[in-house]
Order: structure tokens, then C-alpha cells, then sequence
């Protein structure tokens, strides 16, 4: 902040600190997070940023995605999504078959008092943003309940990242944006499991019961494992990180005795393994043919 002629402009400054909220699936949430928490690990030590994920029930209201929060300078902040964008575009996008480039969706979340700046008089700066990047750039209607708005950008992940250049560039001209930097989850549906971040780690869950470790082991017909489990362990990621249990599978020729079934051991809360395993007997039905017709 700079003042001249008495005048209050604000000049802004890349060293200030400034932040960014967007949603993710709780599988993209996983490839985020990474084995241990690798990924995340790699892209803050990179990008110098920090990175925190809503927890695993802690969803957007009106979505099933969970809130990320990137913080640093201005340069940090958008290193850590180029990051985070390309390993999403990399896993989830970049299917054997299809374009080079895919167009991704990145929805970002915006404080109301902060969409009309990108909106600009007219919708002049958010035209100007879609010219810019020729990504495609939408508001979404105002909610009176909340007190954010969704901006989705679709587009190739270098006209996402030029998107996100521009749309952060302007929300860093604004004070009350660089001002209303709090709880960055703070519609998220409150659940205690570990969230994960620079400071990582997590509190006990508050429920005793919940604490109660469990574990079940079941089989699953060797070709569906791969259903199961997903490309890339996709949907394996997916089904520990919406239920909150650990889920291992036995390497191939494991099979439980007297079958060709691979062991499927789900361990956590009886609710965890309740809801992993409900996820993956879904995936196994999707997989199986549908039964034969009886013959006339």
C-alpha cells in the first residue's frame, strides 16, 4: 500500500501475501495429497506456497468437492496451481485416445463484494480475461446464504493458468479481498479427520466410537480388482478418501483359500469400513455382466 498526494492507491506488491480457494473431488484431493503425503509435500517445498485441503466430509455446500486454499505471494500462489493443475490434468484427463491438450474445469471460489471487479463495468474485464486467455470464464448466480461465489474456468491447462493470472492478478487490487483472508473452510460441514498441510497432521475424532479401529477382509473376483482399483488407483483413492478407511489389496496369486478372489482388507471406524465397502461392492456390480436371460 502506497499513498501519494494524499491520495490512497494500492500498488500491488508480489511479496504480499494473497491466497486462492478452489474445489477438488476427494479423488482429485488424493492425487493432491499424494502417498503420505508426497505430493503435497513436493508441491509446497517448490512452489514455497502453502496448501491446505478442507478434511474428508468438508464439502463446498451444493457440492461433493472439497475446499483447497493455496497461500504466498503472488508468484507462489500461482506456481502451486500451475502445480497442482498439471498433475490433475496428467491423471485425470490425459486419457489414452484423446487431444493433447483436454480442456479442464477449475472452479474457483470469490468472495461477492470481489466478483464485480472481475466482472468490470459492463462485463468489460471478464470479456477482456476470456480474449486474454481464451479460456471460458463464468459466475455463477449470486446465493444470499453464502457469502462466496463459484468462477469456473474451462480450458486447456495453459489458458486455465492464464485464466487464473489474470482473475488473481485483479482480485489482488482489491482490499477487502486482501483483507478477508480467514478460516479458509468456513462453510465446510465440520468433521474431525486429519487435514492435511504444511502444519499437517489432525485432531482425535471426537467421537470415541469413531476412534475405534476395526478391519474386514473379504474377496473380490481377480478381474474386477482392476475396477476397483481404478487408473492410476483412482478409484481406490477415491473410495479411502470419501469413507476415511485404509483399504489394501493382495498382490496378484493372494487369493483367498479355496478361491480365485484377490483379499480386500478395509481398516477404520465400523462406519468407515461400512461405506468403503458398500463403494467398492458398487464398482464390482458396474463390472459384472448383467445375468442371462432364462431360456424360453
Amino acid at each position: 500500500m502506497s499513498c501519494f498526494n494524499n491520495e490512497s492507491f494500492y500498488v500491488q506488491d508480489y511479496t504480499d501475501t494473497t491466497y486462492l480457494r478452489f474445489l477438488a473431488s476427494n479423488a482429485e484431493a488424493g492425487s493432491i495429497i499424494g502417498k503420505g503425503g508426497s505430493t503435497i509435500s513436493d508441491f509446497q517445498s517448490r512452489s514455497n506456497a502453502r496448501i491446505q485441503l478442507s478434511r474428508n466430509y468438508e464439502h463446498f455446500p451444493g457440492t461433493s468437492d472439497r475446499i483447497i486454499m493455496v497461500s504466498g505471494t503472488f508468484d507462489e500462489v500461482l506456481d502451486a496451481v500451475e502445480l497442482i493443475l498439471t498433475k490433475l490434468a496428467n491423471e485425470f484427463y490425459a486419457e489414452d485416445g484423446e487431444e493433447a491438450e483436454p480442456r479442464l474445469r477449475f472452479r474457483l471460489i470469490v468472495p461477492n463484494s470481489s466478483c464485480g471487479g472481475i466482472i468490470g463495468k459492463g462485463g468489460s474485464m471478464i470479456k477482456s480475461f476470456i480474449e486474454d486467455s481464451q479460456a471460458y470464464i463464468k459466475i455463477s448466480p449470486q446465493d444470499n446464504s453464502l457469502n462466496d461465489r463459484l468462477v469456473t474456468v474451462i480450458g486447456t491447462l495453459q489458458q486455465q493458468v492464464q485464466a487464473t493470472n489474470l482473475i488473481l492478478s485483479k482480485l489482488s487490487e482489491d482490499l477487502y479481498y486482501m483483507k478477508s483472508i480467514g478460516p479458509p473452510f468456513l462453510y465446510a460441514v465440520p468433521y474431525d479427520v486429519p487435514n492435511y498441510g504444511p502444519n499437517g497432521g489432525g485432531k482425535k475424532l471426537q467421537n470415541n466410537q469413531e476412534e475405534i479401529s476395526n478391519s474386514v477382509t473379504f474377496g473380490v473376483a481377480d478381474e474386477h480388482i482392476g475396477i476397483v482399483v481404478g487408473r492410476g488407483g483412482r478409484n481406490i483413492t477415491e473410495i479411502s478418501q470419501t469413507s476415511g478407511a485404509r483399504i489394501k489389496i493382495s498382490e496378484r496369486g493372494d487369493f483367498m483359500h479355496g478361491t480365485f478372489d484377490r483379499k480386500v482388507t478395509i481398516t477404520g471406524s465400523q462406519r468407515a469400513i461400512n461405506i468403503a465397502e458398500d463403494m467398492i461392492m458398487q464398482k464390482v456390480a458396474l463390472a459384472s455382466p448383467p445375468p442371462l436371460a432364462p431360456e424360453s
